[in-house]
């Protein structure tokens, strides 16, 4: 049975950020005032827990927590925000956390954002810190880590590393990951009356009319697919929603890792997410699912005795020895990490 807490924050949800995703305009609107407000530097308690430095990688800052003394393992945490928003305080939270219970050393690239910057920026910035983090680990001493939008780069940036012949991570830990765009899944409509984040607005489409969407979409506190179609739009340099690029969903799954996936049955994105579990193992890949009753999007970012038992999961999941990939992802020259969309919309 859900927690007191987390219905606490589900009606929270249900009743603050209800606009933010309604309609194109509003998500403009949100971003604009995100932009005067937002902050990518560690809390300072954080820099006082932990050892905190930063670099810049093209251009672009990059945090390093660094790990006890002598471990080698460490963890690429890619963060949500629809691509449009920055890292939060609650990132932060479940980074540092991750970081004093594991002793990893955790590199946080706040990698370009839209719609200032698009896919090829974003993708640019993190490949060359992947890049840079192989010239100093080895590949099955590296796990990619992200939430939400995050999951979804975790997910393409393996893809696109393994098309350019580069070491793949050994393990992923996806959070609530966006991992289908294209919206062609009739569960999401489903799964989204029980949403308390993500909601579906009129504005899609001519063929998602149905009244029941309408009345679904007044029952939900947060994100609407109209916005959400907004960012995605802003993010995807005109890379069409179906591209594996955007929805690596429709990508390469055999390439990925062994694969933490922790999602909610409240969680718009939940289909989709179980969808990639099925279809990953059926590709071979090694996929352990924490599926949460009502849970909403990226729970385990939010102090709940749910996010408490997301966390044990994915310290049990990173505790054991990785998985040793093939012999080639020891170090070895590295080819260029080039963002190639596959096709572009017309």
């Amino acid at each position: 049975m859900p927690s007191f807490k987390s219905h606490l924050v589900s009606f929270i949800l249900r009743h603050s950020r209800k606009k933010a995703f309604a309609s194109p305009e509003n998500l403009q609107r949100w971003i604009a005032y995100a932009r005067k407000t937002e902050d990518h530097h560690p809390p300072a308690l954080l820099r006082e827990r932990l050892d905190i430095t930063e670099r810049s990688v093209d251009g672009f800052p990059v945090y390093e927590i660094a790990p006890k003394a002598g471990e080698r393992r460490r963890i690429l945490y890619m963060h949500g925000g629809a691509y449009v928003f920055q890292i939060t305080s609650y990132h932060w939270g479940l980074i540092a956390e991750m970081a004093e219970r594991l002793d990893f050393g955790i590199t946080v690239p706040i990698y370009p954002i839209a719609p200032e910057h698009d896919f090829h920026a974003m993708f640019g910035m993190v490949g060359d810190v992947y890049r840079q983090m192989l010239d100093e680990t080895d590949a099955e001493d590296i796990v990619f880590m992200g939430d939400s939008a995050g999951g979804n780069m975790a997910v393409v940036l393996t893809m696109m590393a393994a098309e350019e012949g580069l070491p793949l991570p050994s393990r992923h830990v996806l959070i609530s990951p966006g991992l289908d765009m294209s919206l062609s899944n009739p569960e999401v409509f489903e799964a989204e009356r029980n949403d308390p984040w993500l909601g579906i607005s009129g504005g899609l489409e001519a063929s998602l009319s149905n009244p029941e969407v309408f009345e679904a979409e007044r029952n939900d506190p947060w994100l609407g697919i109209s916005g959400g179609l907004e960012a995605i739009r802003m993010y995807s340099a005109g890379i069409d929603r179906s591209d594996w690029h955007i929805s690596p969903l429709y990508g390469d799954l055999s390439v990925l890792p062994k694969t933490l996936l922790l999602t909610g049955s409240h969680d718009l994105l939940s289909p989709d997410n179980l969808i990639f579990a099925k279809k990953a193992r059926a590709a071979g890949v090694d996929v352990q699912v924490v599926y949460e009753e009502g849970m909403f999007h990226v729970w385990p970012l939010i102090e709940m005795p749910e996010a408490r038992r997301a966390r044990d999961s994915i310290v049990a999941f990173l505790e054991g020895e990785p998985t040793k990939r093939r012999a080639t992802a020891r170090r070895t020259a590295r080819p260029a990490l080039a963002a190639r969309p596959a096709q572009a919309a017309e």
